[in-house]
């Protein structure tokens, strides 16, 4: 190789190594620009756990057999007309039954919220916190509840998975089936119904 071969081959490598050190200075992170990333990912870190709670709050999912979600009753769960009220403790509510069909009453007072209970000597539901009276179809009596007992929605599935009826409003019952005890009986506790206001 000639000097001047040699120096041709040098002019042409220099460009080489200097577009390298050209690539070098973008990829340099300045202070600022760190402490705007670092600023930027302890965000994420927070906001990500943050939104996914929310979401999981957002949207529950109440199983079967827990409050929120449904509870399946049969015939045998169900109390005789006008015996006293059953009472399930995982769903928050009475089963009642009069001569126009069973009803689930859900088992807080409309007052101020407090957990009234069956006074088998009165036949009626007596609230401990105020003394707010209903009778056993959730009918306000006395007291300073604003409402009656508010219900949760009930409907009665048959053996073929029809609905055969469904709680129609406030104070309103389901008719039993005791002819068919393959009738089967779902109290939604994530839809309740508010009670009737009284005068």
């Amino acid at each position: 190789m000639t000097d001047t071969d040699a120096a041709a081959q040098a002019e042409t490598d220099q460009p080489a190594a200097n577009d390298k050190s050209a690539g070098e200075a973008n990829v340099e992170v300045t202070r600022r620009e760190f402490m705007n990333i670092a600023w930027l990912a302890s965000l994420g870190f927070f906001l990500v756990p943050f939104g996914g709670a929310t979401i999981l709050f957002a949207f529950p999912r109440f199983k079967e057999g827990e409050f929120g979600g449904t509870f399946r009753l049969t015939l045998a769960d169900i109390p005789e007309i006008n015996a006293g009220p059953n009472v399930n403790t995982r769903g928050k509510f009475w089963i009642t039954r009069t001569e126009d069909g069973v009803r689930a009453i859900y088992k807080v007072c409309t007052h101020l919220g407090c957990l009234y209970n069956w006074q088998e000597s009165d036949d009626k539901f007596i609230c401990p916190c105020h003394g707010s009276q209903f009778e056993r179809d959730s009918t306000w009596i006395l007291g300073p509840a604003p409402r009656s007992l508010d219900l949760f929605n009930l409907q009665a599935i048959g053996p073929d998975g029809t609905e055969l009826a469904a709680t129609p409003g406030p104070n309103a019952a389901v008719p039993v089936f005791d002819d068919d005890p393959g009738v089967v009986y779902i109290v939604d506790t994530g839809n309740r119904i508010d009670g009737a206001q009284h005068e």
